[in-house]
């Protein structure tokens, strides 16, 4: 992964605001958009990607979490794909799960990023989430480049 710079934290205190968040960005991105969700179990990955999956679609979408699955579709033109990597034992199996042609014309969301290995596309926005507060509530920090600098701006 090439070095990113650290845009900016943001406090998450609830839920509620891990879905601002979602709702927020699904008013930013656009098709060949890649959001690399990281952090540990529990910290909001999945509820931000529901809320901005179903912000994006414009309805309530059922949207499970990806886990056994390894990746959900949704909508069309642009597709949303929503991946959990974490069973993944070889970066090749990106290739085998259509990952790679995705990352062109799809808007991804990729919890468990580091199991992309060397697939993880350059111009990719990382969303890093963290527990605070003894694990009451979240934070976010974003590390991307100037293109995702700019338009993360109004946020």
């Amino acid at each position: 992964m090439s070095a990113q710079p650290k845009v900016r934290t943001l406090n998450l205190p609830d839920a509620d605001a891990t879905e601002q968040l979602g709702v927020q960005f699904a008013a930013l991105v656009q098709p060949g958009d890649v959001l690399l969700l990281d952090g540990p179990i529990g910290a909001g990955k999945t509820h931000f990607a529901r809320s901005l999956i179903r912000a994006f679609l414009g309805r309530m979408e059922d949207v499970p979490s990806p886990t056994f699955t390894l990746v959900q579709t949704y909508g069309e033109a642009p597709e949303i794909w929503h991946a959990d990597l974490y069973r993944l034992t070889h970066p090749d199996e990106v290739i085998e799960l259509g990952l790679d042609e995705a990352f062109e014309t799809a808007i991804c969301l990729i919890e468990w990023p580091e199991r992309l290995g060397s697939f993880q596309p350059e111009k990719a926005l990382t969303l890093r989430f963290s527990l605070t507060d003894g694990g009451a509530a979240r934070q976010v920090a974003f590390h991307c480049g100037a293109e995702w600098a700019k338009r993360l701006e109004g946020l």
